[in-house]
């Protein structure tokens, strides 16, 4: 099987990449720009391994997109702008790459052929839910530029299955954390400080709600949807590890040995989502399930981010 995964050399897709040759026999091809949080530093572990390749490319470049997908069986599309923050401020290329830029990799795996194309995007595009978890066939209320862009992406994709019957499926996943996560989110932005004894930013009052699944148990779930999923059908992957911000905070703070002091409270984001919270019944009757507890992922975190410097330092000093 060949893989083409776009956006591979970020979080999570680097971590899929990493997953798959530790799991399956594939070759893979990552597609990247190699934005500010694209690194090949982050590939670097499987960077002699024959079954992996690198293209660099922009995914609303429709021939470069074409000459590297064309050979490839899979899509994986984790290609996107991801952070809530910059996207209040950036709007535009929010709605260009995830938006434009799906269109041109749906497109083009249609006019090739694939056999599957598998389109990564977020528990944000549902919006804040006050009470209940938020299922597949709920009705989207993205709630800032970034997630408006991602349900609008969602929606691109999907309509290539009903229009020109290419075979897409789509995850929805929630608040990913573990290595080589960008230290702007909140948990390497969060540890990386404290182990520099800076002071962590906390929104407002601290009650925002997320559900954090570590990284490696999203990509198991990424890959069965991608081999196992039904076409035209979308999955939520969530741990159920629901709380609010400032316990996670307090979480971090215990494991970085600093306390309370190191807590700054800044002004809340705009438009800032209260809680989210996904049903993820429906992956789970494939089969899924998470390998990792929450403190025993998060402990692995905090130690990978103090054990490896060397790969942070120079995106904070950036």
């Amino acid at each position: 099987m060949r893989l083409f995964i776009t956006g591979g050399a970020g979080f999570i897709g680097s971590n899929y990449v990493r997953w798959v040759l530790g799991h399956h026999d594939d070759h893979v091809t990552v597609f990247d720009k190699l934005t500010y949080a694209g690194n090949l530093d982050t590939l670097a572990s499987v960077s002699d391994d024959p079954r992996y390749s690198f293209v660099q490319g922009d995914i609303c470049d429709r021939s470069a997109v074409r000459a590297a997908m064309e050979g490839h069986d899979y899509v994986v599309h984790f290609a996107a702008e991801s952070h809530v923050d910059r996207s209040i401020v950036t709007p535009d290329e929010f709605a260009l790459t995830n938006c434009l830029g799906t269109n041109v990799v749906c497109d083009v795996a249609r006019q090739l052929g694939v056999e599957r194309l598998l389109h990564i995007s977020t528990d944000e595009v549902y919006g804040s839910v006050e009470e209940g978890s938020s299922m597949e066939t709920d009705v989207l209320e993205p709630r800032s530029p970034y997630s408006a862009s991602k349900a609008g992406s969602d929606l691109i994709a999907l309509s290539y299955v009903t229009t020109h019957d290419v075979p897409v499926v789509v995850t929805r996943s929630s608040n990913n954390f573990g290595p080589f996560q960008y230290p702007e989110k909140v948990i390497p932005l969060f540890v990386t400080n404290l182990l520099d004894g800076v002071k962590v930013p906390l929104y407002g009052d601290g009650m925002n709600i997320r559900d954090w699944c570590y990284v490696e148990d999203n990509c198991a779930g990424v890959d069965l949807v991608l081999r196992s999923g039904a076409i035209g059908e979308t999955y939520n992957i969530g741990a159920g590890n629901e709380m609010p911000n400032r316990e996670l905070t307090d979480r971090i703070l215990a494991l970085c040995g600093r306390d309370e002091s190191m807590i700054d409270y800044v002004e809340d984001r705009l438009g800032h989502d209260r809680r989210y919270s996904i049903d993820t019944s429906k992956i789970r009757t494939l089969g899924w399930s998470t390998d990792h507890t929450f403190d025993e992922a998060l402990d692995e975190t905090v130690r990978w981010y103090r054990d490896n410097r060397w790969w942070w330092e120079p995106l904070k000093k950036a």
